[in-house]
Parts: structure tokens; sequence; C-alpha cells
């Protein structure tokens, strides 16, 4: 394929991906295997450096917020804002803690995605889907961002550094833990993507830093031109798609989607083992 086609494909799956639990970096990695032939450990690291192509996305939908945000910053924020600080300083630096070692293992694992590795990913995503049907079935909404406690915020910052594992969707896992924490549905879907925005830019960053050598050779096969391309189509499908994207993601529509992809990956990754793929 063309570097056009392959930009726009990274780009449409990035955009739409991100705002689903279903593991935006899983997708990324299907994608760049087929598209790019990357091993699991290039593609892994290249499906977090791809977090920057919805990064603007969630600071246009979140401006209001990252403004409050950044008035907190000054001194100058509300209430609110400086509690909306507090929670993204706290849950960011936890998830680093968490997830840098993560990614320094997945991202050394050779050999292809195909095969067992996509077996087990596809199990993963099976796991995401029930652990989203019990929080919801099972939490008492009744709280918000002024109820959440020092250790509430850890507890998130773990779960969100814990989707380093391939696999696991960021949001899924991150909702799940403030709906099992009796947060609201509107306030745990607010507070995860606005946690994005943080997570996001580390998640860039680090493949940068300790896998500059796979994230360049994945750059150099898609080419300069399709990642910006990417970039553009991640984030014009992420503006137009996102409040659509983010009913279905509240809806229960979405376990059997999550669990639906989890059984593709398996079967596809059945087939890689009956083929040779390991």
């Amino acid at each position: 394929m063309n570097w056009a086609v392959d930009g726009a494909v990274l780009g449409l799956v990035q955009g739409v991906s991100e705002w689903l639990p279903i593991s935006s970096k899983t997708q990324i990695m299907f994608v760049s295997t087929y598209l790019l032939g990357l091993t699991f450990g290039a593609a892994y690291a290249f499906g977090l450096f791809l977090e920057f192509a919805t990064l603007a996305a969630a600071v246009i939908y979140f401006r209001r917020e990252v403004w409050g945000v950044l008035k907190a910053l000054a001194l100058r924020g509300s209430a609110e804002d400086k509690m909306l600080l507090k929670y993204l300083v706290v849950v960011t630096l936890v998830t680093a803690a968490v997830a840098a070692p993560i990614y320094l293992y997945f991202s050394s694992v050779s050999g292809p995605v195909v095969g067992l590795p996509m077996i087990a990913l596809g199990l993963v995503l099976i796991a995401d889907g029930l652990l989203i049907r019990a929080a919801r079935e099972r939490h008492v909404p009744s709280r918000g961002l002024a109820d959440l406690r020092m250790r509430d915020l850890v507890l998130i910052g773990v779960a969100q550094g814990l989707a380093a594992f391939p696999g696991v969707s960021r949001s899924g896992i991150t909702v799940s833990a403030m709906l099992l924490m009796g947060v609201r549905p509107r306030d745990a879907f607010r507070l995860s993507f606005l946690a994005l925005i943080p997570a996001a830019l580390g998640a860039s960053v680090l493949p940068l830093l300790a896998s500059r050598h796979e994230v360049l050779a994945a750059v150099s096969l898609v080419s300069p031109q399709g990642l910006a391309l990417a970039a553009v189509v991640a984030t014009a499908a992420s503006l137009l798609l996102i409040e659509a994207l983010l009913r279905l993601a509240s809806s229960r529509r979405i376990v059997p989607l999550v669990i639906g992809l989890g059984a593709v990956a398996i079967a596809g990754g059945t087939l890689g083992v009956l083929a040779g793929y390991g």
C-alpha cells in the first residue's frame, strides 16, 4: 500500500478506537502488523506512540476543563478547577510509575503479533468486556469529583497504568474502576477522558525515549507524510464522531462489541497458529 492509504487507515482506526473501550493501541498493533509487517514489540511501541494523534482532539473537546486546569496552575481557578488539577497530577504520576516498567517489558518482545500473541490479546479484550459489564451492573452512582479521596485517585492511576498491558483498554479499565467506586457514569467518562490528555502525551513520549529505533523504523515504513495524514485523519474522525462514540461507549451495546472483537482476535490468532506463525 502507499503512504496515503496507510496513513488514512491508521488515523481512522486511532480516531475511532480511542473513544471506545476496545484498546486503541491494540487495534493499531493489529493494523500496523498487517500494513507494515511490524513485530510485536515494534507494533506495541508504535500503537502507544500514535496516541499523539488524538491528543489535539481531546484538548479541543475538553477545552473548558483544560482552561480551568491552566487557571488553577496559575492559582486563579475555581475550587473545581483546583480539584481537577489535583486529580490529573496524582493520577498521571501514579500511571507513569505503573506503566513504565510494563512498557519496557512488552516493547522488547520479539516475534509476530499473529498466532498465540493475538489469541492472548483477544482473551484480554474479552476480559475487558466482562469487567465493563460487571462494573455497570454493580455500581451505585452517587459520587463525583469532589467526593474522591487521595486513595481513590491512586487507585484510578493504578488502573490507568495497568492499561499499558497489551489488550487492556485505558478507558475501559479506568471507567470500570470509577464505577465500582460509585462514581456517576457521566463523571466517570468525563474524568477518564480528561486523564487521557496527560496519559496520551506520556504514551507518545515514552516510546521515543525508550524505543526510538523501533518507532522511527515504523515511521519510515508509513513515511512522515503518512504519519502526518494519520494525525489529521485521527483528529478529524475524533471531532466528528466523539459524541456518537461516547454515547456508544456508555451504552449496553459496547459489551458485545468488545467481546466480539476479542473473539475475532482469537479466531485470527488461531488461524495464525494453524498457518505456522507460533
